[in-house]
């Protein structure tokens, strides 16, 4: 029961704070909780973890509200939940743990930077650009207006003062902490809010009914095209990365039960089903709460069960609460999720250890901040295949002269790969061709094809002069 509580006054202001920053109502971010905790809390998978809206998600639901409207995002978000529950019966869950940690963090650090420049332009009452690239040129300007007053300068004022808060929240007496930070950043600016009767824009309160929106024969016109096919596999590759990813982290938090990937993922998929169908946000396992949940001495599903009942109750009885919350008090808990999502740590430990790493990290970061979301994380794993494959190609060639009228000797150990082909070949080529040549391959632990195809081309050529050959250890076998 306390356990619940505490996620549930941690949930409400991020369920209400990533649907506005999402570009709907903030009823929908409380529906996609609802259902994390009522639904997916009972289903198998990780007993801990908690699902609901995320802010990592925030950046491509907005851009899909935008591109094909509100009234698509429940098929989007269906067609998402669909193909996550056919991924995690297919047991797929598993192979979510193969992506590199690189291209996670730097799809965090990505998530948080967009979601901080956004929010940047929201609480100063400016229209923020539609790219990253355009956020960040544009960025001169918006300071440029913070300091001579023509940005909202209460509300900006609030969401600094809230960030400030929820940064120095630790530090507080443990009376003081007992109370959710994010919950007490809204309470104390829905107060100042209404006790200076400030003039700062609130949220719109629609009602918990008014706000769900099924899905209808029109809307599924946004998944038939490429653009919403596109949508509809970010949505369901990220929100799966972010749940298993979640699910790993709450693992290393208590000593109960580990999750089951395959059945965490179509637990996930049927949340995202059933919000579809309801035309709420989609929902992740989300690590802030499931923290929240563990710390608070949650040892069983009921505590998040709990949690979704209490969110429900808040949203049916007193929805106007709702209308009392400064939209900037709720941009400034996104700003400071958005940098608790740059692993900072982690950029100073692969500065130190692991260069090559910071750099996929870095590109992933940058892709998506320049491109998208989902083609950012697809440039971070290939260069990160590319990488691998590159430091597991190493292939050593020794050159032995034995002396004048000697044969030439050639040892190749390591893994002959296309990669290091043409090092081989300058390395062969570079041969006298009037001297026989033994070539010992019995070092290398794979040759591929085009390593395989390239020696015995050179050899067919070194060989046609006829005071030359070429010996092979062991034997090549040649076959027609």
């Amino acid at each position: 029961m306390p356990a619940s509580l505490v996620v549930f006054l941690v949930a409400v202001p991020l369920c209400v704070g990533v649907a506005v920053a999402s570009g709907v109502s903030a009823e929908r971010g409380l529906v996609t909780g609802i259902v994390g905790g009522l639904v997916v809390g009972l289903l198998p998978g990780s007993s801990l973890q908690v699902s609901g809206p995320a802010a990592g998600l925030t950046v491509l639901v907005f851009d899909a509200v935008q591109r094909f409207g509100p009234a698509a995002l429940g098929v989007l978000v269906l067609a998402a939940g669909l193909l996550q529950i056919a991924m995690g019966l297919l047991r797929t869950g598993r192979w979510f743990r193969a992506i590199s940690l690189s291209v996670v963090h730097g799809m965090l650090a990505g998530i948080g930077l967009i979601l901080i420049l956004g929010q940047l332009y929201a609480v100063s009452g400016r229209s923020a650009p539609g790219s990253g690239g355009g956020k960040i040129a544009h960025l001169p300007g918006l300071v440029g207006d913070w300091f001579t007053g023509r940005a909202a300068t209460t509300a900006l004022l609030m969401a600094a003062a809230t960030v400030l808060l929820l940064a120095v929240w630790k530090k507080l007496p443990a009376p003081v902490r007992a109370v959710p930070a994010p919950l007490a950043a809204v309470a104390l600016a829905a107060a100042a809010t209404a006790l200076f009767d400030l003039d700062v824009p609130r949220v719109e309160v629609d009602g918990l009914l008014d706000s769900l929106s099924p899905p209808t024969r029109d809307a599924l016109a946004a998944v038939t095209g490429a653009a919403g096919l596109g949508t509809v596999l970010a949505f369901a590759l990220i929100a799966s990365a972010e749940s298993l990813f979640s699910a790993a982290a709450v693992d290393r938090m208590h000593h109960g039960p580990r999750t089951d990937y395959d059945r965490e993922l179509t637990a996930q998929g049927i949340g995202n089903t059933l919000c579809g169908l309801l035309g709420a946000l989609p929902m992740t396992a989300v690590i802030v709460r499931s923290a929240a949940n563990v710390q608070a001495g949650a040892r069983t599903r009921t505590s998040r069960v709990l949690h979704g009942l209490w969110l429900l109750l808040f949203a049916a009885l007193v929805p106007a609460a709702l209308g009392l919350i400064p939209l900037a008090v709720l941009g400034g808990v996104l700003v400071h999720a958005g940098a608790k999502l740059v692993p900072l740590p982690q950029i100073a430990a692969l500065w130190r250890g692991h260069r090559g790493e910071l750099v996929v990290m870095a590109v992933t970061t940058t892709a998506i901040v320049l491109t998208t979301l989902f083609e950012g994380v697809l440039i971070g794993v290939a260069l990160a295949v590319a990488k691998s494959a590159w430091q597991t190609s190493h292939l050593h060639i020794d050159l032995t002269d034995t002396g004048p009228g000697g044969p030439l000797r050639i040892s190749l150990s390591g893994n002959a790969t296309f990669l290091r082909l043409p090092r081989l070949l300058d390395a062969l080529e570079s041969l006298p061709t009037g001297r026989p040549v033994e070539l010992d391959w019995t070092g290398l632990r794979h040759l591929d094809h085009a390593c395989r195809t390239a020696l015995l081309t050179w050899a067919n050529r070194h060989t046609a002069h006829p005071e030359t050959a070429v010996t092979w250890e062991p034997p090549l076998t040649v076959t027609t």
